[in-house]
Order: structure tokens, then C-alpha cells, then sequence
């Protein structure tokens, strides 16, 4: 009876499995990889308890193009969850496939190439909202106030470190 169960709440994207295989770590409404991110669509949005409009919200976020990470799906709901690790139940019409980072490193440099020792573009302060562009084994191009360049993964939220773009 719990094996069944169990089973039932991992087919409903209501359980995940770590480590779970590739076939495992899709999601079961949309095929699309589970973890994955996407971003705020709407400039506010409620967070549920549960996959429904019955269960209660806890929060609203209320910054459009906020990166998030969807960890399951339920029908029209996805789980995702924020920079900090709080998240909760959002209705798919708010979330965008569109990439976006938030910058954890203040006074971030922007660089002309994915090398440290080229020039600098710009410089972005902690908590900026930038669009992802193209991404290499340690650098990511990203745009945010009509300046690009490219940073470091490790000072972005929002791409998966192993994560390759073009």
C-alpha cells in the first residue's frame, strides 16, 4: 500500500526522487527536465501550500522575470523554488521559458569575452535581474540595463553549473 502510494506521488510530480535517472527527472505533465528553470512572466504572483486554487498562499512574489527552479508539476501547477529555497505552488500562466539570472556578487564585472583578465563593460550590483544569454563550462553571457557581457556561473543564480548555452 505505501509502495503504491509513493508510486502515485512521484508519477504526480508531487515526490521527487534524488538522483533519479534522466527517463526519471522529467516532468510528468510537460516531458520538460525536472530541475529546471524558468522566470516570473507575470509582476505578481501568488505562492500556494498546494496545486490548487483551494490551498492557502503563503506568499506573493512581486518582481517580474524573477529566475526560478521548477522541481515538480501537477497539472497546470509547477513547484518551484527562489534563490533563498522558499517556494511553493505557482499556476503555469505565470512563469516564462525566458532566462534570467539574479547577480549574487556585488559590483559584478562584465566582460568583453568569457575571460577574467579582459576588458570590463560594466559592473552590476547584487540583486540584479539579468536575461541569460549563451553559456560556456564557466561563463555566461548576460544583458541587464542596456549593458552585456560576461560573468562568472559562480556569481549567478540560475543556471545550472554544468549548463551549456548557445
Amino acid at each position: 500500500m505505501l509502495r503504491t502510494l509513493l508510486l502515485a506521488a512521484l508519477a504526480a510530480g508531487l515526490l521527487t526522487v534524488k538522483g533519479a535517472t534522466a527517463a526519471e527527472s522529467r516532468g510528468p505533465v510537460t516531458n520538460l527536465p525536472l530541475p529546471r528553470f524558468v522566470s516570473m512572466k507575470a509582476s505578481e504572483g501568488n505562492v500556494r501550500r498546494g496545486p490548487s486554487l483551494t490551498h492557502r498562499i503563503d506568499w506573493v512574489y512581486v518582481r517580474r522575470d524573477l529566475p526560478l527552479e521548477i522541481t515538480a508539476e501537477h497539472g497546470h501547477w509547477r513547484r518551484v523554488r527562489d534563490r533563498d529555497g522558499a517556494g511553493g505552488w505557482v499556476h503555469y500562466s505565470l512563469l516564462s521559458g525566458v532566462r534570467t539570472v539574479l547577480v549574487e556578487e556585488d559590483m559584478l564585472d562584465l566582460h568583453t569575452r568569457p575571460n577574467a583578465d579582459m576588458p570590463v563593460t560594466a559592473r552590476l550590483a547584487l540583486g540584479v535581474i539579468a536575461e541569460l544569454g549563451d553559456c560556456e563550462a564557466d561563463w555566461c553571457e548576460i544583458s541587464a540595463g542596456g549593458y552585456d557581457g560576461w560573468a562568472p556561473k559562480t556569481a549567478l543564480w540560475g543556471v545550472d553549473p554544468e549548463e551549456l548555452r548557445n
